[in-house]
């Protein structure tokens, strides 16, 4: 008997992949490595200090997974007058641990060495790329794995100052938008999100515990930062109880994150622009950014 859950999965994930990658105006590079890039998309209105919005593409930090599925959101937002910067990172290795299995999830430190050096550059780039941008209204958002990082990169003045990616004081951004994420690492794990992909992250499970600390989202609160997580309540990827833990998590810390569930809407129309559960995210952004 065929799953309905998983059929419905698979079409929304199809929908989602069919647009075609979005040319980007300008590119821009944060680093030496091929991975360490950043696309530029300029508002389609032709505005004139227009909102950024920095993109974090998800994929279960896994190298078959870059940002040209994410494309035609990024694109999306532009449509909606919106500065969009479109992120890339190291992922994890490209061929898989043994046959038949999930190519390795991120790379350590690597993946978080990449979103914090773009994060700490982007407002040069920015200038240089888009300048008719207004970087005081910036907006991160990501889709699964890169929901994960829009909060921890949100949250790296709560790190201890041991970390390498610690900053004394809190990014200046207008908020986040996490889109279904990977929002707390001991659940996911419960869970086994995307085939243990958090503790690959983590390297391996003799390190998870020790590393949690530095990269788990639900450890890092409160970050005194306007957070919102737009979820579908019939996510079978990363199912709700993943964001009903990172919220709680804030709650106890102190700290108050909206959280939009969406009925009847699974992992991929977030980032899907035929979905309306894509003009849902994008509303979420603009709440914050205007």
């Amino acid at each position: 008997m065929p799953d309905p859950s998983a059929e419905r999965d698979a079409a929304e994930a199809e929908s989602a992949f069919a647009h075609p990658a979005v040319v980007p105006d300008a590119t821009a590079a944060y680093g030496e490595h091929p991975d360490q890039v950043i696309d530029f998309y300029a508002p389609r209105d032709g505005r004139e200090r227009a909102p950024l919005v920095v993109v974090l593409h998800g994929g279960a930090w896994r190298a078959p997974y870059d940002r040209q599925h994410i494309t035609p959101f990024a694109d999306f937002l532009a449509r909606r007058g919106f500065a969009v910067a479109n992120v890339e990172y190291r992922r994890g290795g490209e061929l898989p641990q043994q046959r038949g299995t999930d190519p390795v999830a991120g790379r350590w430190p690597e993946t978080f060495d990449d979103v914090a050096a773009a994060m700490d550059l982007l407002p040069g780039l920015v200038r240089e790329a888009l300048p008719g941008a207004d970087s005081r209204r910036t907006v991160v958002t990501g889709h699964s794995a890169g929901g994960h990082l829009a909060l921890w990169a949100s949250a790296r003045h709560v790190l201890t100052p041991d970390s390498p990616w610690y900053l004394a004081d809190a990014p200046p951004l207008r908020g986040i938008v996490a889109l279904a994420p990977i929002a707390d690492f001991a659940v996911a794990d419960e869970l086994d999100v995307c085939s243990g992909a958090a503790v690959q992250l983590l390297g391996g499970r003799a390190r998870f515990d020790e590393r949690r600390p530095y990269a788990d989202p639900a450890m890092l609160l409160p970050t005194g930062i306007a957070t919102v997580i737009v979820q579908g309540r019939t996510d079978i990827v990363v199912p709700q109880a993943v964001a009903e833990a990172y919220t709680e998590a804030a709650a106890k810390a102190g700290e108050t994150v909206g959280l939009t569930l969406l009925e009847d809407v699974g992992h991929f129309p977030l980032i899907d622009p035929a979905a309306d559960a894509c003009a849902v995210a994008a509303e979420e952004i603009a709440q914050l950014a205007w």
